[in-house]
């Protein structure tokens, strides 16, 4: 059978579009969630073994154990990939361990972490020229000083660690207007044990941000890379990508492949830019070290990264391609799109004509798809049940 592949989450479409992406070229995948409930890319018909192992959180030493009983019961190593930022920090913390029973493509542990820490992001991005917006550290001793004279109202109040802040606050950022909304942010931040840096917005609306996709192989060289520019975002203006086209731009590939590159990066990154409408120089605002919300529009534009990952890790890797001319496809989320398209028209950033006219082009649907409906099915249910719930504890 050769080697199979164990991919983290199901719970989320990124799980799912990863499974699908094995899955179409015959890969055998294990899937793994801690639940069954809500865990619909388990529907899938490309998922063949779907498995349901101790929490990331909760016993880490746990899956650690259940990972690797299931890997020593395989003929060969499992290729590992996690969806969801908690299991690339799991993965991260147990990369030694994991690696002896494991194909993962990254070698250095912490480099993951290091990646998705704003802090040292930023450090590591400046070393390497590539610019970021200007930022101050929470615990500055003239902390609304440098705000008020380099970074200016409106300002970003961001996490260091995404995860444990969108777990507390269901948010990704805060967006504070002076410097008594700045000094309750931050406070409320520590009070959590939550670190927290305040940044100055890039002027644009959402349509200038752009993303570079990128694989690096184990020599961290880029083999496959796409560019991509979000049109519409959920929650709006600081959100994930629900309604993205791909979009040639050589410019990101010039300053992505330099840094990623340059910090020795192996396997799929995506690098999340934002043009200057004053100025249209591009900052490097975050980076995904695990699959994307785009997976899907990514494989059909011509770079499969889950199976391009499997490939170069099984010894077989696949030729090396970029995407150099545009397409016209876009990746569309529906329930988060039409979310934000009602915020958008609401506060008066895009017209009804223009949100009509956008929806006439192909689509790489997030969780839709003819050939394996049952994860859509699944999905709905897993809404009309929220629904449920929200109505009866309103009564």
């Amino acid at each position: 059978m050769g080697n199979k592949a164990v991919v983290l989450g199901a719970n989320y479409y990124i799980g799912l579009s990863t499974i699908r992406c094995l899955g179409v070229h015959d890969v055998h995948v294990a899937a793994v969630d801690y639940a069954w409930e809500g865990a619909y890319g388990l529907e899938s018909k490309y998922c063949s073994e779907a498995l349901i192992g101790p929490h990331y959180k909760e016993d880490p030493a746990g899956l650690v154990t259940f990972l690797i009983d299931y890997a020593k019961n395989q003929d060969s190593p499992p290729v590992l990939i996690p969806t969801a930022d908690p299991y690339v920090e799991f993965v991260d913390d147990h990369l030694p361990e994991l690696r002896e029973h494991f194909l993962i493509p990254q070698k250095e542990q912490g480099l993951y972490t290091k990646i998705m820490d704003k802090g040292t992001l930023h450090t590591l991005a400046s070393r390497h020229g590539v610019a970021v917006p200007e930022t101050v550290e929470m615990d500055d001793e003239n902390l609304v000083g440098k705000v008020e004279e380099e970074i200016k109202y409106p300002c970003l109040v961001k996490p260091v660690d995404s995860p444990a802040f969108v777990a507390k606050f269901r948010r990704k950022l805060f967006k504070v207007y002076n410097k008594e909304e700045l000094l309750e942010k931050v406070q409320q931040a520590k009070e959590e044990n939550i670190e927290v840096i305040v940044q100055r917005i890039i002027p644009g609306f959402d349509d200038h941000m752009y993303t570079f996709d990128a694989y690096l192989n184990q020599d961290s060289k880029v083999t496959h890379w796409v560019t991509c520019q979000k049109l519409r975002q959920f929650p709006v203006n600081y959100g994930a990508s629900v309604y993205t086209q791909q979009k040639y731009v050589p410019e990101l590939y010039d300053l992505g492949s330099k840094f990623l590159e340059g910090i020795q990066y192996k396997g799929f990154a995506e690098i999340e830019f934002k043009k200057d409408a004053e100025t249209g120089d591009y900052y490097l605002i975050e980076i995904n070290v695990r699959i994307t919300n785009l997976n899907h529009l990514l494989q059909k534009a011509g770079i499969n990264i889950p199976y391009i990952t499997y490939r170069e890790l099984t010894g077989n890797p696949i030729e090396p391609k970029a995407i150099e001319e545009d397409q016209n496809l876009v990746f569309w989320y529906a329930y988060e799109d039409l979310l934000a398209v009602r915020e958008y028209i609401k506060t008066g950033q895009l017209s009804p004509q223009k949100v009509l006219k956008s929806y006439f082009r192909p689509k790489a649907h997030a969780i839709w798809d003819p050939k394996d409906p049952k994860p859509a099915f699944a999905f709905g249910k897993k809404l009309a049940n929220l629904v449920v719930g929200k109505v009866t504890n309103k009564k």
